[in-house]
């Protein structure tokens, strides 16, 4: 294990070149992973495994369209896909990849099978941190550990197959056998990380929550909003609000950013743009701070999570998700993008 400075502050990283592959392989021989859930970070996981050449099944309930996306991956009814029950019995690593509220439903029917020995694997830390509110709580004689990738399944898997990784967290919450920490890396590197950096349960969930609902998703739609419908007001057109507030920010300078960080991509733009832009940050960051910190508090707190337990545990969740992601689909500034993504010389 690697320890990395990044300025002053010292961090615990694991790299594929001090845990090959080979080493991986190695330390699961013996193992048979079980992945319970096959819908956001399951997929992703579970074939980057299987690729890798890591003894895997997955559990899912039949009838059901991740069942049917399951056996559409190569994965064979009764040698490598089982009901949950099934492959929680059959596996020694048990990933549990369902979704949080799907975790808290699920749980009485998984705990009877994690027997002696056995690890229970997250990639959230929701459900262990939150236990009093979620009753996980594991048996006290198995690993319980975390591999956490920071994206979804998806762009891990496209990640894995355009040969990069994608960083990933690690955790132990309980480490039963002496062989947590082997298990939980080659794990991570198995799945196809870029490299692991160490947190806990709860660091891991807290910076989750406050990064979904932060800069990740929840405000940088709201700056998207508010910059669009501020052109509009203005008398811009929609192809130009769009374009001047998301098309070149996530086709032209967010993959800037991702090669060679913020001062690079500032150093391509034009010494006007520059100049606008080292004036005009930290206004943005001390305008949204408080936000960030009523945010993260209601983290902390635990509000935030029973609010997603409460809203997901009800019978019309999906019903109600769809009516809000449909609004969001149909504002006027998304109906924009479409148009214009169907307008890029790749879409023709």
């Amino acid at each position: 294990m690697a320890l990395l400075n990044f300025g002053g502050q010292e961090e615990n990283v694991v790299t594929r070149e001090e845990f090959p592959l080979d080493k991986a392989r190695e330390v699961l021989k013996d193992e048979t992973i079980a992945i319970i859930g096959y819908g956001v970070q399951g997929p992703g996981q579970a074939l980057n495994l299987r690729d890798n050449g890591f003894n895997v099944i997955i559990g899912q309930r039949s009838p059901s369209k991740t069942y049917d996306k399951a056996v559409a991956d190569g994965w064979v009814p009764g040698e490598t896909l089982f009901s949950i029950e099934e492959a929680a019995e059959k596996g020694t690593i048990i990933q549990y990849l369902l979704s949080d509220a799907a975790q808290i439903s699920v749980w009485p029917t998984l705990k009877p099978y994690l027997t002696a020995g056995k690890s229970l694997y997250f990639s959230h830390g929701f459900g262990i941190t939150y236990k009093d509110r979620t009753g996980i709580i594991p048996p006290e004689d198995i690993d319980v550990i975390l591999a956490a990738p920071k994206g979804s399944g998806t762009s891990l898997r496209r990640l894995f197959l355009a040969g990069k990784g994608l960083n990933s967290s690690f955790a132990i919450f309980q480490d039963a056998t002496g062989k947590a920490r082997e298990k939980v890396v080659a794990l991570g590197i198995g799945i196809g990380s870029g490299y692991l950096f160490e947190t806990t349960f709860k660091r891991e969930v807290y910076s989750d929550l406050t990064g979904e609902r932060g800069t990740l998703m929840g405000a940088i739609q709201g700056l998207f909003a508010a910059q669009y419908d501020l052109l509009r007001s203005r008398g811009h057109s929609p192809s130009e609000a769009f374009n001047e507030t998301v098309e070149e920010a996530t086709e032209s300078l967010y993959p800037l950013i991702a090669e060679n960080g913020m001062d690079w991509m500032y150093a391509n733009c034009s010494t006007t743009a520059q100049r606008g832009a080292l004036d005009w940050w930290k206004k943005f960051r001390d305008a949204t701070r408080p936000v960030f910190e009523e945010l993260y508090d209601s983290v902390e707190s635990g509000n935030e999570a029973q609010l997603s337990i409460d809203s997901n545990s009800q019978a019309d969740y999906r019903e109600k998700l769809e009516k809000e992601l449909e609004e969001l689909r149909e504002s006027e500034m998304w109906r924009a993008g479409r148009t214009v993504r169907g307008l890029r010389p790749q879409n023709k």
